[in-house]
Order: C-alpha cells, then sequence, then structure tokens
C-alpha cells in the first residue's frame, strides 16, 4: 500500500494550517482524499483556503492558548471525521529578542503557544485515535540544535517538544500510536521572506547545508506525509531533521 492509497480518507488535524508549511501540510493531506480538519488564528488565511479546497477540508478559528477552544474544536471534529488518525502540531510564534527583554507575560505565551498547546491537542486527539493506527507529529526546529542568538526561550520550548515527543511515544505506544518530530531548517514561507531572509541571510543558508537548494514548505509537508502514513511504522520517538544537512554531525 502506497502512501497515496493509505491516508485517502483518513482524519488528519493540522494546528496552524493557514499558512506556512501548515498550509503546505494540508494542501498535501487534502490532495491525497484525507478529512483535513486544520485551525488557525488567521481567520481570512483560514476561510480563504477552505474555500479553494472545497469538500474535504474544514476551518475553526481556534486560539491555542484556551484549553477550551482546543477541547472544543477536537471533539467536533473527531465528531465529523469518525475519529482522529492524524494530528500535525505545527502552530508556534519564533520571536526574535535578547532574553534580558524577554517578560513574564511574553514567556508564559510563549510556553501556551509553542509546548503547551502540542500537550493538550495530543492529550485531546489521542482519545479519539484507534489502537494501530494513530499518528502524531510535532513540528520542532533546527534551531534547537543550532543555538541561534536572541531566540533563546524560542528554543527552549522546542527542547520541550522533543523531550515531550520521546515521553508521549513510550506512553502511547501500548496503543499502537507512533509520536515522531520534525525539525525543519530555514524554510522559505511567506513571512520569512518577508521579515527575515535577506540575500546574505540566503548565502548563509547555502553554505551550512550540504545541497544548496532553499527549503520550500512543501517539502516540509513530505516529510510529514511520511511520518504519518504506514511506511514509517518502524518510527517512533524520533526527530527527522528535515535541514538539508545543515546539521549533519
Amino acid at each position: 500500500m502506497t502512501i497515496h492509497t493509505e491516508l485517502q480518507g483518513r482524519c488528519v488535524l493540522v494546528t496552524g494550517g493557514a499558512n506556512g508549511i501548515g498550509e503546505a501540510t494540508v494542501r498535501a493531506f487534502h490532495g491525497l482524499g484525507a478529512r483535513v480538519f486544520f485551525c488557525d488564528t488567521d481567520a481570512r488565511a483560514g476561510q480563504r483556503l477552505v474555500k479553494e479546497l472545497g469538500h474535504g477540508a474544514d476551518f475553526q478559528r481556534v486560539d491555542l492558548r484556551r484549553e477550551t477552544d482546543i477541547c472544543r474544536w477536537i471533539s467536533r471534529s473527531a465528531a465529523r471525521g469518525g475519529g482522529i488518525h492524524v494530528l500535525v502540531n505545527n502552530a508556534a510564534i519564533d520571536p526574535r529578542m535578547p532574553q534580558e527583554h524577554a517578560s513574564v507575560k511574553f514567556l508564559d505565551e510563549l510556553w501556551a503557544v509553542n509546548l503547551r498547546a502540542y500537550i493538550l491537542t495530543a492529550r485531546e486527539a489521542s482519545r479519539h485515535m484507534p489502537e494501530g493506527m494513530g499518528a502524531i507529529i510535532n513540528l520542532c526546529s533546527l534551531t534547537f540544535h543550532t543555538a541561534p542568538v536572541n531566540m533563546t526561550a524560542y528554543v527552549a520550548t522546542k527542547g520541550g517538544v522533543l523531550g515531550f515527543t520521546r515521553s508521549l511515544a513510550r506512553e502511547l505506544g501500548p496503543r499502537g500510536i507512533r509520536v515522531n518530530a520534525v525539525s525543519p531548517g530555514w524554510i522559505m514561507t511567506e513571512r520569512q521572506l518577508r521579515e527575515y531572509v535577506t540575500p546574505a541571510v540566503k548565502r548563509l543558508i547555502r553554505e551550512a547545508q550540504c545541497i544548496e537548494t532553499l527549503l520550500a514548505p512543501e517539502e516540509i509537508a513530505d516529510v510529514i506525509l511520511f511520518l504519518a502514513s504506514d511506511s514509517s511504522r518502524a518510527l517512533t520517538g524520533q526527530e527527522l531533521l528535515a535541514d538539508r544537512g545543515w546539521q549533519h554531525s
């Protein structure tokens, strides 16, 4: 059985699915015939995407800082999708600032979106996953390995995601539910290109990667499809670095 056929009809949840890697992931699953339920705070982009994709795509505006929003969204999605087969925890915020400027309010929001929401969505979604068919994919980051300046708090949350992934894989393993992480390199999303990727940054990326070609969101979506499929049935508790070899040693 190929990835193209086995994911057809399965219920897939994607957080932060209106833009960037999340959008590419929604498109990829939908293109294979999965029923995709995705959430975001960007209601305009989410509604535009679901209108474009049509049948098989469902969007809800969800504030992942609110437990009630998460529980309501997942319960509704499970009821409409006939259970849940795949959860993709993608939503995150990645502000740049010196650690000395990090307020408690800022840290609490970062924790709530980048780590606590992953724990809550996995808690709720796993309740609806059939034994032997569930897959949870958590988006981490290359920055956990490269440790850039002015992203200390963000990197800390991504380290938490890796720890969470490893432990949850052990906890859900007896039910045959797999839990893995994808750590993308620097991805050329519209936001990254608009706010951070200068010609100098492009040169830095090409010098750091083993393969110079810059990474597109669709390539990370392909890795996520693999981890959601039975082709990766031997993998759980793992981190896949999708970075063109940036961190290869």
